[in-house]
């Protein structure tokens, strides 16, 4: 999303975003753009120089230098013990004698187990990191855009211990933009919470 001051300029997808921004401060206007992502509530800085097409270009390259950031920190380069050829890699783990008991009383064996483990906390364990992903997202959009409006220190109180009438009522007199995205960011969150 777009902030100018307190009004929100636009939502949704980055492209659509930064385009609307960019009209913006190609119109002259001089209140500075801010554009934040949802996902992290921290705002990104796409450059804005040129036509749109320019514009769009720059932010596919950098999805693209994402994309391949991202697959490079997934996949490690390593050589020795392992199926590299199977993303398997080989590392060292510390446990206690009886975990190792443990494990190695499994029918597959240690690896087999310890990867089973690990899939099954991953998988239980996504619903709570995506809460807390967006809890977090919510507090820190909530800190940059209303960190100075009145009643942000007791509505952050409100919104950190999770009391929703307080919230709500400590945010009415932010502006109406400010207001219902912060409180749409909360209701993410909230919802999150509650899977």
């Amino acid at each position: 999303m777009a902030f100018a001051g307190p009004r929100c300029l636009a939502l949704g997808g980055l492209e659509a975003v930064a385009l609307k921004a960019k009209a913006w401060v190609d119109g002259g206007e001089t209140v500075p753009v801010v554009i934040y992502e949802d996902a992290t509530g921290l705002p990104v800085h796409p450059d804005l120089r040129g036509t749109h097409e320019d514009v769009l270009r720059r932010l596919e390259a950098r999805r693209a230098r994402a994309a391949a950031a991202s697959e490079d920190a997934e996949a490690p380069k390593r050589n020795g013990p392992g199926r590299p050829k199977l993303g398997v890699v080989s590392r060292e783990v510390s446990l206690l004698p009886r975990h190792w008991e443990w494990l190695n009383a499994q029918p597959s064996g240690a690896s087999a187990a310890l990867r089973r483990l690990v899939e099954d906390a991953m998988r239980s364990g996504q619903g709570h990191e995506r809460a807390r992903k967006s809890h977090e997202a919510a507090g820190r959009f909530m800190h940059a855009v209303a960190g100075d409006l009145p009643g942000f220190e007791e509505a952050s109180r409100a919104f950190y211990a999770r009391n929703p009438e307080r919230f709500e009522q400590l945010t009415q007199p932010w502006p109406r933009d400010i207001r219902e995205h912060v409180r749409r960011l909360v209701a993410i969150a909230a919802r999150d919470e509650a899977k």
